[in-house]
């Protein structure tokens, strides 16, 4: 089931659809608390975190997580653990960080979820940014959907 679909034509807007995201999933406890980010290097999924993490906390600085693999975001009701998989080599590495711990906990937020395509929950949101316009450096197609859950075959987005 698609959640979003729309185009931005910067990082402000960007993170207005991480914001957004952020305000469905507090309104709606239906939803699943995991959302895998899908996308090239500087498409803008750290920008897409930090519009997710100021719907909670304005005050907080997000980075991207490259060398730490995990920044854990104290924000409330429930924090945000922003991960970048990047690095990941198979199922020993998500098990050294503690990676199956962390949903239960809080809001899970994945970068190049591609790398952990074997480990991600029965029910989460799909976010796939891309670039959109080779003639405009800043545009961006972004589609974010529910993933999985009984339905497995409708909403199924791997």
């Amino acid at each position: 089931m698609e959640l979003l679909s729309t185009i931005t034509h910067s990082s402000d807007e960007t993170e207005r659809c991480g914001a957004f995201l952020a305000k469905q999933i507090s309104k709606d406890t239906s939803l699943p608390r995991f959302v895998a980010l899908y996308g090239d290097l500087g498409v803008g999924k750290t920008a897409f975190v930090r519009g997710f993490v100021s719907f909670f906390d304005k005050t907080i600085k997000v980075k991207s997580p490259t060398f730490t693999l995990v920044n854990e975001y104290r924000t409330k009701p429930l924090p945000v653990f922003h991960f970048d998989m990047y690095r990941i080599e198979g199922e020993d590495d998500l098990y050294s960080i503690g990676f199956y711990d962390y949903p239960e906990r809080g809001i899970c937020i994945t970068e190049w979820t591609e790398k952990i395509e074997f480990a991600l929950p029965e029910r989460f949101i799909s976010a796939e940014i891309r670039k959109n316009d080779p003639s405009d450096t800043e545009s961006r197609a972004l589609t974010v959907k529910l993933c999985g859950g009984k339905e497995k075959n409708e909403n199924s987005c791997t």
